[in-house]
């Protein structure tokens, strides 16, 4: 497995971004509740679930060791058959065991079922960041599309629950604009 280098600028702005997407990278609510208004159908498609290694930003975010495996989970979110989001979590080892062990069996359902119904659920503010065709994320991201972007943007945020810290990134597909705002 590669241990990837990934640069940790995230920032709070998504200046330079589509006007169109801006909502979408704002919305502090459920972004699988949200596409759920705006398709006639949706499914969720399990690419990844078990141990992986993490970008160095991942790890120092989520205060783990950067030679330390983490859980990982991700997923394509699709609309009326096509795919608008990748979503990629990840949390320490330990916490998959502890607060955290309801996500190991979620299968084809969406994390927001458990992050928007858990009471004891808290989300740090949203960070963004514009990947390049470089970034690991954006290659996983884009094995779906039959005409990748040269860049795709991408949203993340902290989770806690009892103490303990779900790093969920969102890497937004050009389909996504298909969708009413």
């Amino acid at each position: 497995m590669t241990f990837y280098r990934s640069d940790a600028f995230w920032r709070s702005s998504t200046q330079g971004s589509d006007l169109l997407l801006r909502p979408w990278l704002h919305d502090h609510g459920s972004l699988t509740g949200r596409i759920v208004a705006r398709c006639e159908k949706f499914s969720v498609q399990p690419v990844k679930n078990g141990l992986a290694r993490i970008t160095y930003d991942e790890a120092a975010v989520l205060g783990i060791a950067p030679h330390r495996l983490a859980w990982s989970r991700e997923v394509f979110l699709y609309a009326d058959g096509q795919p608008v989001v990748f979503a990629h979590s990840t949390c320490a080892v330990q916490h998959l065991r502890g607060a955290w062990r309801a996500m190991a069996g979620l299968g084809n359902r969406s994390l927001g079922s458990l992050l928007f119904t858990h009471p004891l659920v808290s989300r740090q503010p949203l960070h963004f960041k514009v990947l390049p065709a470089h970034h690991p994320l954006y290659r996983r991201a884009a094995a779906v599309l039959a005409a990748p972007p040269t860049r795709l943007w991408a949203r993340r945020s902290l989770f806690y629950l009892n103490n303990s810290p779900l790093l969920v990134t969102e890497v937004f597909l050009p389909e996504i604009l298909r969708l009413r705002a």
